[in-house]
């Protein structure tokens, strides 16, 4: 304790740090960002946009656009009210199409609304 403490008057600081035992790799800083944000049950932009693209058809998908997915619910804004029609009649079987591509758990529910 002494000794620590005459240490501590000479160097001006406490005991150095020990720089192996504070490290993080950059993939915990940003799996800890991402929970804090909660960010961590999303999937890349690109690769929702190119299922929905795939499973809706290119007609379809040039009258709809991925809003968001929180919670497994996936939020489609519609352009035109007959098209959001049409889609609600088939969303059950748009979801299917949509769980068979990206995982039945990333994708639970599909929700469209007009804009």
């Amino acid at each position: 304790m002494i000794r620590a403490q005459v240490l501590r008057d000479f160097r001006g600081v406490g005991e150095p740090l020990d720089l192996e035992a504070n490290v993080s790799t950059p993939a915990d800083v940003l799996s800890a960002i991402l929970k804090d944000l909660r960010l961590t049950e999303g999937i890349e932009e690109s690769r929702l946009r190119g299922a929905w693209s795939e499973v809706a058809g290119e007609f379809v998908g040039r009258q709809t656009e991925p809003v968001s997915l929180n919670h497994g619910k996936l939020t489609l804004k519609v352009i035109q009210p007959s098209m959001r029609f049409h889609l609600e009649q088939t969303k059950k079987d748009l979801l299917q199409r949509l769980q068979q591509k990206l995982g039945r758990n990333t994708i639970r529910e599909v929700q469209l609304i007009l804009g």
